[in-house]
């Protein structure tokens, strides 16, 4: 139990995702879409199932849990899991409890969230024009994300901006949304568009703007320094000279990031994908409902589960095919 999670290639995982629905209150262009089949209730871990199944990776070395969906704050009682973990931070085996959400629901939950020891929140916020946000989002409220953002800061939240880099549609907010950040004391990330699930109409070739043309923009209106700071995870950085701030880029396309890869996706259905960009998965749930008086056969799972992490992953629009295209969506692994 003592035993350290170190994968095939030396990699110790510590950082779980944990997906808590596969339902959102949004529908994302590029994430799912508009008419979406959701999961039935009784295939998702309930919330003790999820507080067992998180604390037994605890206890497995993992110190960073991000809480993610779909759009995880709108699951019932979510804030009673936040609770229960709560216990971990205070015994000092988690490092750190965070959050990925799309905004909306923050303004009813930040202090709550705080209480709970979430620190850091990141907001996935792709344009400031309210028309831009109602056609990318279908059913979001750019207003209602605002005030939240606003709701977070006013708790004591650490918000950075994840902004997913659609050609065609933000590349000209790219100055003002720098901006807005720096004003507001927000780090910024940039993404670029994964290929995740049937999406409709959407054309992932379209919306496909390379970070590396990004990149090329900032220089355009700022002095760029590369960062070398790593967290184990997909970012790289960069430091703008004239508002102080950091600019993240997650290239999983232009750019592999794998071999640095610290991390593990825990579905809301208990299915533990080693890798984003690969389809191998592993059932944690029948070990964690058919054992419910011991966890060795959940932790047994969990190491064989880790022992089959592959090195990497292989999306590439440069063929002008999707490549590594996945068949489920965003939502159901996990943002």
């Amino acid at each position: 139990m003592t035993a350290p999670l170190i994968d095939p290639f030396a990699r110790a995982i510590t950082y779980l995702r944990v997906s808590v629905t596969d339902r959102c209150d949004f529908r994302c262009v590029y994430c799912m879409s508009e008419n979406m089949s959701f999961l039935p209730k009784k295939d998702l871990l309930t919330l003790e199932e999820l507080d067992r199944m998180c604390t037994t990776f605890v206890q497995m070395g993992v110190e960073k849990l991000r809480i993610t969906g779909g759009e995880p704050l709108v699951r019932r009682n979510i804030m009673s899991f936040f609770r229960s973990m709560t216990r971990h931070l205070d015994s000092g085996a988690l490092k750190e409890l965070t959050l990925t959400t799309n905004g909306s629901q923050l303004h009813r939950f930040s202090d709550d969230l705080y209480a709970a020891g979430v620190r850091r929140v990141n907001v996935s916020l792709d344009t400031l024009d309210d028309e831009k946000f109602s056609q990318v989002t279908r059913w979001g409220r750019l207003k209602q994300v605002l005030t939240g953002i606003d709701a977070a800061q006013k708790a004591g939240l650490r918000i950075k901006i994840n902004a997913v880099a659609l050609k065609g549609f933000n590349e000209e907010e790219l100055p003002r949304i720098t901006q807005w950040c720096a004003e507001r004391d927000m780090d910024l990330t940039w993404i670029e568009v994964m290929p995740m699930g049937d999406i409709g109409n959407e054309d992932r070739l379209d919306q496909y703007w390379s970070l590396k043309d990004v990149r090329a923009e900032y220089e355009n209106h700022y002095d760029v320094t590369d960062l070398v700071e790593r967290t184990g995870g997909p970012a790289r950085y960069v430091r703008l000279a004239e508002t102080g701030q950091k600019i993240g880029f997650i290239t999983p396309l232009s750019h592999n990031f794998c071999e640095s890869c610290n991390r593990v996706r825990l579905t809301c259905t208990g299915e533990l994908f080693m890798c984003l960009g690969q389809e191998d998965r592993a059932d944690l749930r029948a070990a964690l409902r058919d054992y419910p008086d011991t966890n060795q056969p959940l932790e047994d799972a969990i190491r064989a589960a880790i022992n089959l992490k592959p090195k990497g992953h292989d999306f590439d629009y440069s063929r002008q095919v999707v490549d590594g295209k996945m068949s489920r969506h965003m939502s159901h692994t996990g943002g």
